[in-house]
């Protein structure tokens, strides 16, 4: 290397979704519950809806079965029906593609951090999330900010598996295969106590929001490694000073 040429940083970012990236808003908030509803009564014949649950940090496998588990069914049985149920919930999104950005906003700050982010060669954005795969792309999507993520778009995502800590191994195993070379750091970010271990439990450093359901002292006390606790993703300075830690 030349003398007084730094050293240029391969840096993987993943981001959570919901509560994240984006939240429900206005009249048709959580207009996508629907989703869920429609798997559970063409699968089961049960008129449900995951209000019935905590679903905050949960994968939409797990939602499924949790919900499922309220109104008696087994979580054997639950989990054997996981994939036709996620393909009932793919086939509603699709039908309702155009309204599937109404009742969600993009949170303050995100759209020109991802921007910022994007135009960063070192820096390789993907999600991680408990969305359903085609789910989260088609909500970023309609909302304008899928254009922002790497491409090819990569993640790990509620289809893959049902535990969020899996998701950032998976995502983190898919950006090495499509962009190869090191990562020098990655980072994850989320708005929930289960973001923050899953990335401390494999090896990333976690960026918790304040713009969820959880308090900064919520989301400080699950952290072991020094999690970075955020009130949202406004402050662009912090946030690129955070990847080359």
């Amino acid at each position: 290397m030349e003398q007084g040429k730094k050293e240029i940083k391969r840096i993987l970012v993943t981001f959570d979704v919901d509560g994240t990236l984006i939240q429900s808003d206005g009249t048709n908030s959580n207009h996508f519950f629907q989703a869920f509803s429609y798997a559970i009564l063409q699968v089961f014949g049960i008129h449900g809806t995951i209000n019935v649950i905590q679903p905050h940090g949960s994968t939409d496998p797990a939602i499924l079965v949790n919900t499922l588990v309220h109104y008696g069914i087994s979580s054997e049985v639950a989990t054997e029906k996981l994939p036709i149920l996620m393909s009932k919930m793919t086939e509603y999104a699709k039908a309702h593609a155009e309204d599937l950005g109404k009742g969600l906003e993009v949170l303050p700050g995100v759209e020109s951090l991802l921007q910022t982010l994007s135009s960063m060669d070192n820096v390789i954005i993907g999600l991680v999330t408990g969305n359903l795969e085609e789910t989260a792309w088609m909500k970023l999507d309609a909302l304008g900010i899928k254009k922002y993520f790497s491409v090819p778009h990569f993640g790990g995502f509620g289809s893959d598996h049902m535990d969020r800590g899996h998701l950032i191994k998976i995502a983190a195993e898919r950006a090495e295969n499509l962009y190869p070379g090191k990562f020098d750091s990655r980072l994850h970010v989320g708005d929930t106590p289960n973001d923050i271990i899953a990335a401390e439990c494999e090896g990333a450093l976690a960026i918790g929001v304040c713009t969820g359901v959880f308090r900064k002292e919520e989301l400080e006390q699950v952290s072991n490694r020094g999690a970075v606790i955020l009130q949202d993703l406004c402050d662009h300075k912090s946030f690129i000073n955070l990847l080359v830690i």
